[in-house]
């Protein structure tokens, strides 16, 4: 099945540098701790260089984390290579990793230096490296826009310095794949003991190809790819680590390699990283894309109730996601309705299907998407005009910088109109009213989304939340306003409380189903 493939992840380093993704000590080395569980082979755990907080962090993750090779950066600089060494010395597998641009553009504009510099500068680096480690890895920056017969020269520089790896990045994501390929084939080809070394490829977004310029190199002997979680890093970002996993096993035939990453562990990896830096991949990005597995058209809904393969070409629970979703909108069929009805207790003739989905097709035309509450007033009727079962009577909640409490009572239900209350944590005041909310009527509750906007003008200006939660496996809306927004928040899902009540008020009284919530 085609040759191992070292997988190099750069999430904490390169993915770190774009705007708005930085982590701390303490952040890294959680997310180095999950790549472990994913299975990569070396985790770049920063620039030592860089900052203080950096050599923090790659000294912590160098003491904790113990099978994979824990990677540093450094320009060709002593300075650099010596903080690089010393931070890794706790690794049970440290790589120093040396850099220097080789491109003529770098060279003038940027480094000042010329050719020949260059050259020396390269092997100095790597044989103060080597005092530290006997694993260090060359990169040649802008390898994609450098003459061909200089790379050579200092591939072959570093290779005899004692060099263990040469990385030929695609810096700027200038490369089409076919150049990406034949430059690895290239250098491979002409540059003495080039058998000895495993030459690894590191590609940009800039152009959209990353992936299909790391699976290029492998394709052209690269051992090693270098890839980010969410494909996040510089500009346009790097390769995504996800995606080239994925393409291996999808396509063994055309990109034969193995690599020791858990595919099951790949969503896991990607939420955690969301969570930490706060920013998550658009909802079709492959693999990991809250629209990956998610299905709304008709046609495709059909064929994936038949067999999943018609429209996937991954299954869901391969990369960890639970499984495929059938999104209810104006695009969705009568087989995906019916199928929903039938997850949730309602065995329905095709006369009543019939007639719902007219019915539902006119909504869907107005709403986005559907939720469950929706089918339930389509079912039976005013179901929106929930009474008030539950009335929110207190709320105090404690925040800044310590962790956020909420103290919340509820009067209800509306059957004894006793009041409960519940004190709970959460990250933020918001989370920790929901957690309150969720612990007085003992129900499970999962927030899907949360919108928030301003209705009024002014300092003292009312604020609209409108909250769409899974409440013990119905999926319903609620709103609530205030001056507050915290208790608009916890208003609106009592409100979606409310209607959870009542939506077992009407599976009580159903008659013509055995009607039973849950997924």
């Amino acid at each position: 099945m085609g040759s191992n493939v070292i997988i190099f992840d750069t999430t904490l380093r390169d993915g770190e540098q774009a705007p708005g993704n930085s982590m701390s000590a303490e952040e890294k080395l959680r997310l180095a701790q999950q790549l472990d569980a994913l299975g990569v082979d070396v985790i770049e755990a920063g620039f030592p260089s860089a900052s203080e907080g950096d050599r923090r962090a790659v000294r912590m993750v160098a003491e904790t984390v113990r099978r994979p090779v824990i990677a540093a950066l450094a320009r060709c600089h002593d300075r650099d290579i010596d903080l690089a060494g010393e931070a890794l010395q706790p690794a049970a597998r440290p790589r120093v990793h040396v850099f220097i641009a080789t491109s003529d553009l770098h060279l003038e504009c940027k480094l000042r230096l010329s050719r020949e510099q260059c050259l020396e500068r390269a092997g100095e680096a790597v044989r103060r490296a080597r005092r530290y480690t006997d694993d260090v890895e060359f990169s040649a920056e802008d390898a994609t826009r450098t003459d061909l017969e200089f790379l050579c020269r200092v591939v072959e520089a570093a290779i005899a310095a004692g060099a263990t790896t040469i990385n030929l990045p695609d810096t700027v994501g200038y490369a089409l794949p076919v150049e990406y390929g034949t430059m690895f084939r290239a250098v491979r080809e002409r540059v003495p003991g080039a058998e000895r070394v495993v030459f690894s490829a590191h590609c940009h977004d800039d152009l959209g190809l990353a992936v299909a310029n790391s699976l290029a190199a492998i394709e052209a002997g690269a051992g090693q790819v270098e890839c980010t979680v969410n494909g996040i890093g510089e500009r346009a970002g790097n390769a995504a680590l996800e995606e080239i996993v994925v393409a291996g096993r999808v396509r063994p035939g055309a990109v034969s390699f193995r690599c020791g990453v858990n595919p099951q562990e790949l969503y896991r990896t990607s939420q955690l990283l969301s969570h930490v830096i706060g920013v998550f991949p658009q909802p079709n990005k492959a693999v990991v894309g809250r629209n990956a597995f998610a299905h709304e058209a008709g046609i495709h809904q059909h064929g994936v109730l038949q067999n999943g393969l018609t429209y996937e070409i991954i299954r869901p629970e391969e990369v960890g996601v639970a499984r495929s979703s059938l999104v209810l909108g104006k695009h969705s069929g009568r087989h995906a309705l019916e199928r929903r009805y039938r997850e949730l207790g309602y065995e329905l003739d095709d006369t009543t299907i019939a007639k719902l989905y007219g019915e539902f097709t006119a909504l869907a035309d107005k709403k986005r998407e559907i939720l469950d509450e929706d089918l339930l007033a389509l079912l039976h009727g005013r179901f929106h005009d929930a009474p008030e079962a539950y009335r929110l009577t207190h709320l105090q909640v404690t925040c800044g910088t310590v962790a956020a409490t909420a103290d919340v009572r509820l009067a209800g239900p509306a059957a004894d109109g006793r009041e409960r209350s519940a004190t709970a944590s959460g990250n933020g005041p918001i989370a920790a009213a929901f957690a309150a909310i969720a612990k007085v009527v003992g129900r499970q509750v999962d927030v899907m989304n949360l919108t928030v906007q301003s209705v009024t003008p002014g300092r003292d200006s009312l604020g609209q939340v409108l909250v769409q939660a899974r409440i013990d496996g119905k999926s319903l809306s609620g709103h609530g306003a205030s001056t507050d927004i915290v208790e608009a928040s916890a208003r609106a899902l009592v409100h979606a409380l409310n209607k959870v009540s009542h939506a077992d008020q009407l599976e009580d009284q159903s008659l013509n189903a055995s009607y039973f919530w849950g997924v």
